[in-house]
């Protein structure tokens, strides 16, 4: 089981990004998949989380009304992202689940390596 992100870069603040999420050895769409980020020296926090049994969503206070989470028919999970803030820096990570639907990152079995993002002028 991998995942694998891409998508992270370089952009202006009120720039956008797409971050996509795709997986080896497990079809993603069985799964909740989740975002998180860690920017430097602050703890890991859940962004979006987009649930396997009904296809809901959710998002961090801090995003809401900026970022998306979606499935694509590649067996992919996107965030797009709006509006970037310089607060948005971070590494951004994916994350699966079999059960949960949450944005708590203890609740996530398996987990990407990360794609940097940074909002800069």
């Amino acid at each position: 089981v991998q995942l694998v992100e891409s998508g992270g870069g370089l952009v202006q603040p009120g720039g956008s990004l797409r971050l996509s999420c795709a997986a080896s050895g497990f079809t993603l769409d069985y799964w909740t998949i989740a975002w998180f980020r860690q920017a430097p020296g602050k703890e890991r926090e859940g962004v979006s989380c987009i649930s396997s049994d009904d296809g809901s969503t959710d998002y961090a206070d801090s995003v809401k009304g900026r970022f998306t989470i979606g499935r694509t028919a590649k067996n992919m999970v996107y965030l797009q992202m709006y509006t970037l803030k310089p607060e948005d820096t971070a590494v951004y990570y994916c994350a699966a689940d079999y059960s949960s639907s949450s944005l708590r990152p203890n609740d996530y079995d398996y987990w990407g390596h990360g794609t940097q993002v940074t909002v800069s002028s």
